[in-house]
Order: C-alpha cells, then sequence, then structure tokens
C-alpha cells in the first residue's frame, strides 16, 4: 500500500507549498500525512519492525480524525472567534490524549476500537456537517463552487474512513476493509487532480484564477509608469520649444499664436490624462484604521445625493449590521463612489439604487444593486480588466472597476458582480471576518 502512503504525502506537499500561511491548508497537510502513514503499517510489519508499526498505526486511527475535524473547523470558517478556535482545539484534543494514556503497548499493543470508534465517528461526522454547512451558507457564488468541489472531494472518502477502518474494526477486527478505503482515495485523488486545473481545492486553483487579472494589473501600472515618465520628458521638451517659439514670432501673427496654443493645450491634455490613468494604477499602499462602514458608506450616499436626485434615481438602504472595520477609509470611500457612480450611469432615465450591509458566515458583505440595463454575460468576465469599460464617453479610461478590484484584493477582501440584462447589476465587497475589529457595533 506504498501508492496510498505516497499519493497522501504528495498530496499534503502540494497545499503546504500552495499556501503555507493557511490554517486550513496546515490542517488538512497534517490529516493527510497522518492517514498516509496507514500505507506504511502493512511494510514495517513485512519487515518486522513490529514497534515502529504499532506506534504508526495508533497515530494513524487517532490522530486523523482530530486533524479532519479541526481542518473542517478551520475551512468552514463558521468558528470564526479566536478564542474558542484554541478552546476547541484543546477541547478535542483530550480522547487522543486519553487514547495515548490507558493503551498498551507491550508486550502487544491492544487498541481498544469501540472507545476510538465513540469520539472518532463523531469527529467525522461532525466534520463532514461542517464542509456542507459551510456550503449552504456561502454567498459568494466563487467561493461556493470552490466549497463545493471540495465537500465532493473529501465528504465520500471521510464516510468511507469511517465506516471500513473504525466500525468495520469494531465489528470484524480480523478483516481487512484497507483495501475498500484505497477505491474511495482513488476517486477523490482523480477528483482533485481534475478540479484543480478547472476549479481549485483548498486555494490550488487560486493562483491560476487571479493570476492573469493580477499580473496584468502589474503590467498595466508598471507601463503607465513609464508611459507618465516619457510622455512628462517629451511634453517638458514641446513646452520649452514652444516658448522659444513665442518670443521669435510677432503677436500680430494670430495663425501662430494658435497653432502654437493648440501644440500647448493638446499637450497639457495628454500629461492630464497619462496622471489619470497612472493615479489610478499604480501600486496602492493602503493606511488601515478602525472606521465605522456604515458611517463610510452614508458619507458616500450623500456626497452623491445630488447627482442621484437630480437623474431620478431612488437611493434605498438596509444596513442589517454596523460594523467597525480596520480599513483604509480613503480608498474604500473612492471604491463605494466608483460603484455607485458606475450604478447611477447605468439608469440614464433614472431607476433605483438598494444598498446592503449584511453579516454572514464568512464575514461582512456590501452589496450596491442598481435596475439598470445589466451586462451580457460575454461582459461580465471582463469588467474588472483594466481599459475595459462598455461606456462610450471619452472620459472614462475602464479604470474604475480595476481600481475596485485592486483596493479589495489589498485589503484581504474581494469583490464580485451578477447581473441580468434589463434587470440590473449588483456588485457585492466582501470583508473577510478577521478585518471586522472585536467588539464593533
Amino acid at each position: 500500500m506504498l501508492y496510498y502512503f505516497a499519493i497522501l504525502l504528495v498530496s499534503a506537499l502540494i497545499l503546504i507549498v500552495s499556501n503555507p500561511r493557511s490554517e486550513s491548508n496546515r490542517w488538512a497537510a497534517i490529516f493527510l500525512v497522518s492517514a498516509s502513514l496507514g500505507g506504511l503499517i502493512d511494510e514495517l510489519r513485512d519487515a518486522r519492525y513490529e514497534g515502529w508499526a504499532d506506534a504508526i498505526q495508533f497515530v494513524n486511527l487517532t490522530v486523523t480524525p482530530y486533524a479532519v475535524v479541526i481542518f473542517c473547523m478551520s475551512y468552514s470558517d463558521l468558528v470564526n472567534q479566536d478564542k474558542w478556535k484554541s478552546w476547541l482545539k484543546g477541547l478535542l484534543l483530550i480522547p487522543v490524549a486519553m487514547m495515548a494514556v490507558i493503551t498498551k503497548f507491550e508486550p502487544v499493543m491492544a487498541i481498544n476500537y469501540k472507545l476510538v470508534l465513540t469520539w472518532a465517528a463523531p469527529y467525522y461526522l461532525g466534520g463532514c456537517c461542517l464542509l456542507v454547512v459551510s456550503l449552504w451558507m456561502e454567498n459568494n457564488h466563487g467561493r461556493w463552487r470552490n466549497r463545493l468541489v471540495t465537500t465532493l472531494i473529501i465528504v465520500p472518502t471521510l464516510l468511507a474512513a469511517l465506516l471500513f477502518i473504525y466500525v468495520a474494526k469494531v465489528i470484524y477486527p480480523n478483516f481487512e476493509f484497507f483495501e475498500y478505503v484505497s477505491y474511495f482515495l482513488i476517486y477523490s485523488f482523480g477528483m482533485a487532480v481534475l478540479c484543480v486545473f478547472v476549479y481549485g481545492v483548498l486555494g490550488v486553483r487560486l493562483r491560476f484564477e487571479r493570476d492573469p487579472l493580477d499580473n496584468t494589473m502589474k503590467s498595466v501600472s508598471t507601463g503607465a509608469r513609464l508611459l507618465n515618465h516619457t510622455l512628462k520628458n517629451e511634453i517638458g521638451k514641446i513646452a520649452i520649444s514652444s516658448e522659444n517659439l513665442k518670443r521669435g514670432i510677432s503677436t500680430e501673427d494670430e495663425l501662430s499664436q494658435q497653432h502654437l496654443r493648440i501644440i500647448t493645450d493638446s499637450s497639457d491634455h495628454m500629461l492630464a490624462m497619462v496622471e489619470r490613468i497612472h493615479s489610478r494604477m499604480k501600486d496602492i499602499v493602503l493606511k488601515p484604521e478602525l472606521c465605522r462602514l456604515d458611517l463610510l458608506v452614508e458619507q458616500c450616499l450623500a456626497h452623491n445625493q445630488l447627482r442621484m436626485d437630480k437623474d431620478g434615481i431612488a437611493v434605498y438602504k438596509d444596513f442589517f449590521v454596523r460594523p467597525t472595520l480596520l480599513c483604509d477609509p480613503v480608498h474604500l470611500k473612492e471604491v463605494i463612489d466608483n460603484l455607485l457612480l458606475n450604478a447611477a450611469e447605468a439608469m440614464k432615465e433614472g431607476g433605483t439604487i438598494r444598498v446592503v450591509l449584511s453579516e454572514n458566515g464568512k464575514g461582512l458583505a456590501l452589496s450596491i444593486e442598481d435596475t439598470g440595463a445589466g451586462i451580457a454575460d460575454d461582459v461580465v468576465a471582463h469588467v474588472f480588466e483594466p481599459f475595459y469599460s462598455t461606456k462610450n464617453n471619452s472620459g472614462n479610461f475602464g479604470l474604475g472597476l480595476s481600481y475596485v478590484y485592486n483596493v479589495m484584493r489589498k485589503s484581504g477582501g474581494s469583490v464580485d458582480i451578477s447581473s441580468r440584462v434589463n434587470e440590473g447589476t449588483r456588485f457585492t465587497l466582501h470583508f473577510p471576518r478577521k478585518k471586522k475589529e472585536k467588539g464593533g457595533i
């Protein structure tokens, strides 16, 4: 069963390398490593390393369910307070420590499988329930899809391990059911490999999904800096040459003076345009501080109220929570203003904007929904790309939503969009729970 050991160990290494800072990835790696040890037991016994085989079997049977339930708790994010997490981790470790104390290893290891089953079964079943509940509670479409994939990969194999390793050992102690678990392992591994390339598993796909846009943002930012620097130099030369020409041209030569004014105005316009592009594409440096998110939204609504009234747009707001958030208020207000402006521009003949501030299992969500023309499905996928715009006016560079994406990414959150043609568009800003200040209103 060395292939069993190798597959699980490689899977654990991939998770750690892909995102070592993720707590759920670390616990997933721990449970995969402890589960992989089951593939070494028979090999060690055949080689007559009975002591090592017993120790590994004990770790495999006791540590794996503990690591499974902690991983599921961390991944589901249903227990979101660090204090409670620490308490639960300690309490759930008690049965493992108890088994280490009462299990006899000499002369022959004797594990009480019935006792192990009494706590391992709730750990496995509880872990599966956490994954399913977190899937059911997820409101973000992209993360819901990733949770669905993770649940489909992990839950069947966890239930198979519970049935064929723990329950079967109590009923038929001498029968080897390990082979049946391997079939579920092959299913999970095959599905994981497929989904890593198509959807994503535990964040491994995340870099493939986000890197294209992130790399585009970096490339455009670099290009904007270079363009800004080059044009400033060239426009400076044009300005100096224009001033020199003015001195040599008679004030009575109106045609030449007119051409010089055109050159100067065009140069100033080009410089202003590049400055605007550069200001939106340069690397954002956040200065986080504690802010009331609902008050920030109120300020943005007040700032845009005159335009809304002028365009015949009614604004409704529902604040189900009024949280204190650790964020950069300057950039966040700019983000909200951008989304409000987009919503207003989508409703040329008036309409309704609905602003909702709510809380879910993952954290906070601020949504801004309009009743405008909506966006076609083939366009929605591109709205966050730099210089992509559905607007035809010359003053729009298609950088507003790129800026929104960049700020939310830098803030540790995310932004998503849902839209229906002729019905409207909703943008939702997602703030992870850790950004919410403990004790906030």
